[in-house]
């Protein structure tokens, strides 16, 4: 009988004890290395309370002063294409913004059906216009001839007649007064009665009566006869003047409006009449005309479209109202687009502001207009940054403005000295709102401290004291003492 030999055991509480002896090795020493760096780091945030100040070393330079604002690209010469139809229209078609176009394309179409109904009722009246002209034209003709006619047959035919009755009644007279002759020599024969001869005597008497009676006549006819019909010819004639005067008046009114109406037929269709890129007027800066679309309602002289020149490019920026009284034109400006910059220079200043309000952030700005060249790639509507040189200044000591501190005796800073931090009481001059001109105070080669209101307690309190210049203008545009609380504030935040 075989008995097997066992291997030799190991008790089961000896592994669980070296699992606790490495843990608790390991604690101890996080806790050992917490407590060194516990006694360890009192130093170091002691010796970080030691900080050198930041100085700037005051060195003759230039200083250039600029303003920037941000800008549109838009052509100084625009061709624009309004509606010229008489009380608006309707768009049936419009050419899409940045098409390039020749010469005589098609742009807008509007609605013609209104237009076409009225030249069709104007037609109508027009030829009723050109027949009573027709009318009148006859009437004065006619009134013509009968003027003819009376003096050269009605009024020759009546004279002659009267003359020819005048004739008569002479060779009428000069019979019956050979006849009375006759019966004087009669009657002293005896041969005839008085009573005969009396009667002879009457015919003689009316004979002359007669006569006279024609020669009256004659002469009714030519002083008044003929003058008064002569009178009522030439009133018939000048009334069929007037009224054919009228009707002519009348028949170049109406074809005035047919042409009128055909024009605005021929406006509904709007072409380009020179080359060019075609834009809505929402993308010029100086247009606030929406966009037009198919269906959309138009008014007569609104502007549809516009064809800019590119070779007089532009870019309008708004200048605020502190800065427009520097500006002059002529002034030199740079002129940032995405992957350009471009020179120009300041070609006009508008005088009258530009309306503010909460739109614009109550802001006040001058319209200014900045010429620049032409160039490969400029589009109208293209964003820009302008930055307009109002100032350069050669050779003069310049010093940060956050260096800078308002106080009741004026701008003051701080320079590092052998003997310490002394204060200063500046001269300041021109700003670019990062750098001053310092007319006194400074000398070349001081170190001067930046942002003292972080690490000089006296100019901590020296900022928050009330000042005399509370209203003005600081170097950088903004009242002094608000910057300075703020610098203020910052500072306690980083501490």
């Amino acid at each position: 009988m075989s008995v097997e030999q066992l291997p030799p055991c190991q008790p089961i509480y000896m592994s669980s004890t070296l699992k606790f002896i490495k843990r608790f090795g390991i604690g101890f020493l996080v806790v050992a290395g917490l407590t060194a760096m516990g006694a360890i780091a009192p130093r170091f945030m002691k010796s970080a309370d030691v900080v050198k100040h930041l100085t700037h070393t005051m060195a003759l330079g230039s200083l250039s002063v600029t303003v920037t604002e941000n800008g549109a690209v838009e052509s100084s010469n625009n061709k624009e294409i309004k509606c010229l139809v008489q009380g608006g229209s309707t768009v049936l078609w419009v050419i899409e913004t940045g098409t390039l176009v020749n010469s005589g394309d098609e742009l807008v179409r509007l609605d013609q059906s209104k237009i076409e109904d009225k030249i069709l009722q104007q037609r109508i009246v027009y030829e009723t216009a050109l027949a009573n002209k027709i009318t009148a034209e006859s009437d004065v003709a006619v009134a013509e001839i009968s003027i003819t006619e009376y003096l050269e047959g009605s009024y020759k035919e009546s004279r002659s007649l009267v003359e020819k009755e005048i004739f008569e009644a002479e060779q009428s007279l000069r019979k019956t007064e050979l006849a009375y002759d006759s019966a004087i020599r009669l009657a002293a024969k005896g041969v005839l009665k008085s009573l005969q001869l009396e009667g002879e005597k009457f015919a003689v008497d009316s004979a002359k009566k007669d006569l006279e009676l024609k020669k009256t006549k004659l002469e009714s006819l030519e002083r008044y006869s003929k003058e008064k019909m002569m009178q009522q010819l030439r009133s018939t004639l000048r009334a069929a003047q007037a009224k054919l005067a009228s009707f002519e008046a009348s028949l170049e009114l109406e074809k005035t409006r047919l042409d009128r109406e055909k024009q605005q037929l021929a406006n509904c269709v709007i072409r380009a009449d020179t080359a060019g890129m075609v834009i809505f007027p929402s993308m010029a800066a100086w247009k606030d005309t929406p966009d037009i679309t198919e269906g959309a309602v138009v008014r007569e002289q609104q502007t549809l479209l516009v064809i800019p020149d590119v070779s007089k490019m532009q870019v309008k920026v708004g200048i605020h109202e502190s800065k427009v009284d520097r500006l002059k034109v002529g002034m030199p400006a740079k002129v940032q687009l995405q992957d350009l910059v471009l020179e120009g220079e300041v070609s006009e200043i508008a005088e009258v502001t530009r309306p503010a309000g909460w739109w614009t952030g109550n802001l006040v700005k001058y319209d200014t207009k900045i010429a620049i060249k032409p160039h490969p790639g400029l589009k109208p509507g293209m964003s820009a940054v302008v930055d307009v040189v109002l100032a350069t200044h050669e050779n003069v000591l310049t010093i940060p403005v956050a260096s800078i501190v308002e106080s009741k005796d004026g701008f003051t800073c701080w320079v590092e000295t052998l003997q310490g931090v002394q204060q200063r009481v500046l001269q300041l001059g021109d700003t670019n709102d990062e750098f001053s001109v310092v007319q006194d105070g400074l000398a070349e080669g001081d170190q001067i401290i930046l942002n003292p209101l972080a690490f000089v307690k006296e100019a901590q309190a020296l900022a928050i004291q009330p000042t005399n210049r509370s209203d003005e203008k600081t170097a950088s545009g903004n009242t002094k003492a608000e910057s300075n609380k703020k610098e203020l504030s910052q500072a306690s935040n980083r501490k």
